[in-house]
């Protein structure tokens, strides 16, 4: 195979054209060819590596904070009031369907409140996403949830429980702005 014939007369094709690596090995570098692998990383470094969610990671609560909540379960009471393992309590901490903060005691704990008929409390998880997506963090969510509001009547968390969800998501709607 053969370049076209330019003004100089027929030329032969550069020697990296139709090599798949050093010495014909594939997944070597070429000669010349930035490593799309490396720009990546430059360039996104967090699209190479995510951060990994690990359970000791979880953030710690303030002891006023600790007292709005009242009525803690650890993950081993909450696998038992779900009757699920503790590994999918773990799992749902992961997808952010649960909420759990390390107690003053140290104790990983998940608000009692967050459960009814032994099931996670429904709208929870939308709710949690709209806080997380105002910029709260864990502890911050968890005390705006059993914080007392003027505009409703009780906490966010108690009119969740009365099925009262839409007025709590323009509540944390109405934070971002």
């Amino acid at each position: 195979m053969r370049w076209p014939a330019d003004a100089d007369g027929p030329q032969t094709i550069p020697e990296w054209v139709g090599v798949v690596g050093t010495r014909g090995r594939p997944g070597a570098r070429l000669r010349g060819v930035p490593d799309w692998r490396n720009l990546t990383r430059q360039a996104c470094p967090g699209l190479i590596r995510a951060p990994v969610w690990e359970i000791r990671n979880v953030a710690q609560i303030d002891p006023p904070a600790d007292a709005l909540v009242g009525d803690w379960l650890t993950l081993t009471d909450v696998a038992g009031r779900l009757g699920i393992p503790v590994g999918r309590v773990r799992q749902l901490l992961r997808d952010r369907k649960l909420l759990a903060v390390r107690r003053p005691n140290g104790m990983l704990s998940v608000p009692g409140a967050f459960l009814a008929d032994g099931q996670v409390l429904k709208g929870l998880h939308g709710t949690l996403t709209l806080l997380f997506d105002c910029g709260f963090d864990d502890p911050e969510a968890l005390r705006w949830l059993f914080t007392a509001d003027e505009t409703l009547p009780g906490t966010p968390i108690e009119a969740m429980t009365q099925h009262r969800r839409t007025e709590v998501n323009r509540r944390a709607q109405a934070l971002a702005f």
